[in-house]
């Protein structure tokens, strides 16, 4: 396991992140977290919805576009939890809804339409008794934007330990467009409450380029904004 502070030290822009597992106590942990680069990317807050979180504008006058910024990152669904970074979360949703399976609803979708970095699209679901996947949708293919889905399950989660996925690497291809997370998920250390949890990866993060933090334990949550209204 690496400690969070670890793992970023040496990337400023691992871009949006997931990290599913378990506290040290045994709850299950989950926690999202954005980061923006343009303008459109930084001018977000996190808000609470009965069922989860959803993103909004800041300041809407300064909204371009929302197609990939405005989603709802996290809901439930019964006794599972669903976070996402973008409007996959409702078709997870819909999928479940029709009794279908989360790996068929990650099969549906491809990466997000943003050429040439085409970023990936990350997912994950923690069910009843704690056991959770994670799976990430990216690009392989370069111009033929091949996508390549990928799915990560922990069906004995152990306290203390979580599994971080992000989007970007910290490298950059050679036409300066980012390069996509590679490899397997990273095992996290989960020590201590929820609170000390959101905020040790909060103070991970780039401090320039963070935007907003949520984090639950099944009982309490937290949310972090760094624009706060």
């Amino acid at each position: 396991m690496q400690s969070i502070t670890e793992i970023f030290k040496n990337n400023p822009y691992p871009g949006r992140g997931i990290i599913l597992g378990q506290s040290d106590s045994a709850r299950p942990i989950a926690v999202y977290f954005i980061m923006g680069r343009s303008e459109n990317s930084r001018n977000r807050v996190f808000v609470p919805t009965d069922d989860g979180i959803k993103t909004e504008a800041f300041d809407p006058a300064k909204l371009t576009d929302p197609s990939l910024v405005i989603y709802h990152p996290v809901r439930r669904f019964g006794d599972a939890l669903i976070v996402t970074n973008g409007d996959q979360t409702d078709t997870i949703c819909d999928f479940l809804t029709a009794g279908k399976k989360f790996h068929g609803a990650m099969m549906s979708r491809v990466f997000e339409p943003d050429p040439p970095i085409f970023t990936p699209r990350i997912s994950g679901i923690v069910r009843r008794g704690g056991a959770y996947t994670l799976a990430i949708v990216k690009n392989i293919g370069g111009a033929s934007e091949v996508p390549a889905h990928q799915f990560f399950e922990y069906s004995a989660p152990q306290p203390g330990v979580g599994h971080l996925l992000h989007t970007y690497s910290g490298g950059t291809r050679p036409d300066g467009s980012l390069e996509s997370f590679t490899g397997e998920p990273v095992p996290v250390a989960l020590g201590g409450t929820i609170a000390q949890i959101a905020q040790r990866v909060w103070d991970a993060l780039d401090a320039d380029n963070r935007v907003s933090l949520w984090a639950t334990d099944g009982a309490d949550a937290v949310i972090i904004n760094k624009y706060e209204r």
